[in-house]
């Protein structure tokens, strides 16, 4: 048995498996999934964000709340602007894996 058949042979508990549904829930969003794309980029401040993807700074700012929440992104502040970044390199391979996925 391969790792990832060994990662899959155990059903997650009844916690993992809400958690896990409460992620997914977040990549639910199209403009969720544009800032995710746009901050792999780099880091950037809500008004940079807002102007690459040609939104209000207030929809961009609720959704980086959401993906703040989920530990999706992270943040810095410098004087009194906030720059956001993805969390890790987990993130990036989500959001790669699943443009492989829909590509098949």
């Amino acid at each position: 048995m391969n790792q990832e058949q060994e990662t899959f042979s155990q059903i997650p508990t009844d916690e993992e498996v809400y958690y896990l549904a409460e992620l997914f829930k977040v990549f639910a969003d199209s403009t969720r999934i544009k800032i995710l794309f746009v901050l792999s980029g780099g880091e950037m401040c809500v008004m940079d964000i807002s102007q690459a993807l040609g939104m209000s700074q207030s929809s961009i700012s609720h959704q980086l709340r959401v993906l703040k929440q989920s530990r999706l992104v992270k943040f810095r502040r410098d004087g009194r602007t906030i720059y956001y970044s993805l969390a890790d390199q987990h993130v990036r391979t989500m959001l790669s894996q699943g443009l492989e996925h829909i590509g098949e």
